[in-house]
């Protein structure tokens, strides 16, 4: 199991709540939090089987979790996610917001409100929605939330994308706008920006030509995968490591993006 073998002392035992974790960034977040003791709901939305496989190799090396569904398009699904996870987990310590997708390539000129609506609300409201919705946990001890955001937010996204982008812009703005209203309740907000990882995200909305392109732009001469990101929500939800940081985003990117 991911990270099992390097124990950050101040996570052990914490309740957290990863969106989006069935695949991908969020499965392997919550594989690694859970390795560092402690408690993890799992929330997915369409992936069934994939959530129950990422649980079950939780429980099978020994960790703590459970499964949340909620399609995080709409507000009100959200809200009980999160108030059913506080309640498996016996309260939050922390949530991750990793919940989100493409939706669908389309260019700006030919994009519709409802495609404006349907990538907004899955990428940007939900962050929103989900992050209002645990504060109360959140702030009995202090807590941590972890925003995912993209390298999409800051070059424009690549071909057809760019509504995506506009979104996990939104995302990187509210985790500062978050960061300085919620660190008086001792809740420290931060963002991770992954760049292009190999993940089902990809093998969805991206073409072997795009992936092979966004290679190119890679110094590091590789694509990343969902373990490279760990290590970034692990540190920002580490108050031991990170305890003086809010209001930031860590780029993951294998230096595609520098600036």
């Amino acid at each position: 199991m991911a990270f099992s073998g390097l124990k950050i002392p101040d996570l052990e035992g914490k309740a957290v709540l990863i969106t989006g974790a069935s695949t991908g960034i969020g499965a392997a977040c919550a594989k690694a939090f859970a390795a560092q003791g402690c408690k993890v709901a799992i929330h997915y939305n369409a992936s069934a089987e994939a959530a129950k496989k990422v649980e079950s190799e939780i429980e099978a090396a020994g960790g703590h979790a459970a499964l949340v569904k909620a399609d995080f398009s709409v507000s009100a699904e959200v809200r009980h996610a999160v108030e059913e996870a506080a309640g498996i987990l016996g309260g939050l310590d922390g949530l991750i917001n990793n919940a989100g997708g493409m939706v669908k390539r389309v260019d700006y000129a030919d994009s519709t409100d409802d495609d404006y609506d349907a990538i907004m609300d899955l990428n940007a409201r939900s962050v929103v929605t989900a992050t209002k919705a645990a504060v109360p946990f959140l702030k009995k001890n202090g807590g941590f939330v972890v925003n995912t955001s993209s390298i999409a937010a800051r070059n424009g996204a690549s071909g057809g994308a760019g509504l995506y982008g506009s979104s996990k812009a939104f995302v990187s703005n509210v985790t500062r706008g978050m960061a300085k209203e919620l660190i008086a309740h001792r809740i420290r907000v931060n963002a991770v920006a992954p760049g292009v990882i190999q993940t089902p995200f990809h093998d969805r909305y991206s073409t072997k030509e795009q992936l092979q392109a966004a290679l190119t732009m890679i110094p590091q001469g590789r694509l990343g995968t969902a373990e490279d990101c760990v290590g970034a929500y692990l540190f920002l939800a580490s108050e031991m490591l990170s305890g003086f940081m809010i209001g930031q985003v860590i780029e993951v990117n294998g230096g595609q993006l520098m600036v």
